[in-house]
């Protein structure tokens, strides 16, 4: 628990985020938008298979932590907000909302808090904000969040962004973030599957908008690798093309070539190779090197593109 000095000196992190589940495929994360530098930094906490957890207000950074150990052991939403907010003598300068591994979800917006403060919940999300303009942004952001369709990253997006246009942070923007966790989802088989973070930016809903599209296109070369090596040739093809409509640069088209040419549709991954180094030179000498265009090695085109 946060010592009772310490947290009275602590920074208002006057915010608005979300706390969020997707059934389907178990992810769990949290979005946050606020007028306070690195907000990626103090808000989110999440846990694969556990729970996710946004402390704000007053935010007390013990309340992540705590809070996922009490989920872990077992412990639900309402028995875990009881403890956390037992445990902190500032219970009443605190905001958090709670999502646990089965959807359910709780939040708390202390007495205390900055107007507009106040929150939302329902099945697999919270919603809350302090120091908003007004309700209209938490309200939005849910109609947001249920209505939109695609991952829980796009719907958390989506969230943020209906959100600010309803007005948001009273004081503006300047950082934003995105984590989702999935069991085993993330780089070396950590639970840290997305986690997106803008500092500090004018515009950072749109900043980390842009980031999350680089994540996705680099998630999608992953995914096609895999499919390739499964050798499910026309799926990984599939996510080919969806990583060149979301970035067309001359990395989405090679890594595309590379799959055409080992599924045996040599002119297609000519065509896709010729796209590539026209928009990067550069990728000539890498084209001449990859072991994937072995089946085009011989071939005059094949040969024009590299330059011997």
């Amino acid at each position: 628990m946060m010592p009772l000095a310490a947290a009275a000196e602590s920074p208002t992190i006057a915010t608005f985020s979300i706390v969020a589940r997707d059934p389907a495929t178990g992810e769990l994360g949290v979005a946050v938008q606020s007028r306070f530098f690195a907000v990626g930094a103090a808000v989110p906490f999440a846990e694969g298979g556990v729970g996710a957890i946004a402390t704000q207000a007053m935010g007390n950074p013990n309340f992540g932590p705590r809070g996922l150990q009490l989920l872990r052991e077992g412990r639900t939403v309402q028995e875990t907000l009881t403890i956390l907010l037992k445990e902190d003598p500032q219970r009443d300068l605190r905001q958090v909302g709670i999502v646990d591994a089965t959807g359910h979800s709780l939040a708390h917006t202390g007495s205390k808090t900055v107007s507009w403060a106040g929150h939302r919940t329902g099945p697999d999300f919270s919603i809350q904000g302090n120091i908003l303009v007004s309700e209209a942004t938490v309200m939005a952001m849910e109609r947001a969040f249920v209505g939109t369709r695609g991952t829980l990253a796009e719907r958390m997006l989506s969230a943020l962004e209906e959100g600010q246009k309803a007005g948001g942070d009273a004081r503006g923007m300047q950082s934003a973030a995105l984590l989702i966790v999935k069991k085993g989802g993330g780089y070396g088989g950590t639970d840290r599957y997305c986690d997106l973070r803008v500092d500090d930016h004018a515009e950072p809903i749109a900043e980390l908008r842009r980031l999350f599209t680089v994540w996705r296109v680099r998630m999608l070369m992953m995914e096609g690798h895999r499919l390739l090596e499964a050798k499910d040739f026309t799926r990984a093809i599939a996510v080919g093309e969806e990583a060149i409509a979301l970035d067309p640069s001359g990395h989405s088209h090679f890594s595309l070539a590379g799959v055409l040419a080992l599924a045996g549709r040599p002119h297609d991954a000519i065509r896709r190779l010729q796209e590539a180094v026209s928009r990067d030179p550069k990728l000539a000498a890498w084209v001449a090197a990859h072991p994937s265009f072995e089946p085009l090695r011989n071939t005059d085109a094949f040969k024009r593109i590299v330059g011997k």
